[in-house]
């Protein structure tokens, strides 16, 4: 067994760690296809040793490659209809301030800095029009959101943040 395989990537990648390799990578897609499938499992599915597995993933978990485990869920099953699609526009150089704001919102699943016309997206979901609509105003009474346009999602054709190799 090489060196890369037994748990000793060679590339180093920002601040010195290490880079993940080919092994790393369907480490983590196998973990996102299912997140309770034992490592043991893993090691004989890529004919590599249980300890090999157990290594990379820590290695990834330490390095906050993999920063948690969770369970993927339908939202709708329960109870959250309403998606919606909000940029932000903000002034005064508050931008970092008001997302952490907004991120601690109930509802809010995403929130980015993006680049063009506008400042921010915020991706939420809601049980109800009169929730949506509570955090819309909410948006707008916010000293330095300047103004907050909403998209309701009509159809989710898919909605899957797991990037796989």
């Amino acid at each position: 067994m090489d060196k890369t395989a037994a748990g000793s990537p060679t590339g180093r990648g920002r601040g010195g760690q290490p880079q993940p390799d080919q092994l790393d990578f369907r480490i983590l897609d196998r973990l996102l296809t299912d997140g309770r499938v034992r490592l043991r499992e893993i090691a004989r599915e890529m004919d590599v040793s249980p300890t090999t597995v157990t290594a990379r993933v820590e290695r990834l978990r330490k390095g906050g490659v993999i920063r948690g485990y969770s369970a993927i869920v339908d939202y709708a099953k329960l109870g959250y209809e309403i998606t919606a699609v909000t940029e932000i526009l903000v002034s005064k150089g508050k931008l970092l301030e008001m997302e952490k704001e907004i991120a601690r919102l109930p509802g809010v699943c995403a929130v980015y800095d993006v680049t063009g016309e506008i400042d921010g997206i915020v991706i939420a979901k809601f049980r109800s029009n009169e929730d949506l609509s509570r955090f819309t105003k909410g948006l707008l009474t916010m000293p330095f959101v300047e103004r907050a346009i909403t998209h309701v999602v009509l159809t989710v054709v898919k909605e899957d943040f797991r990037v796989r190799g």
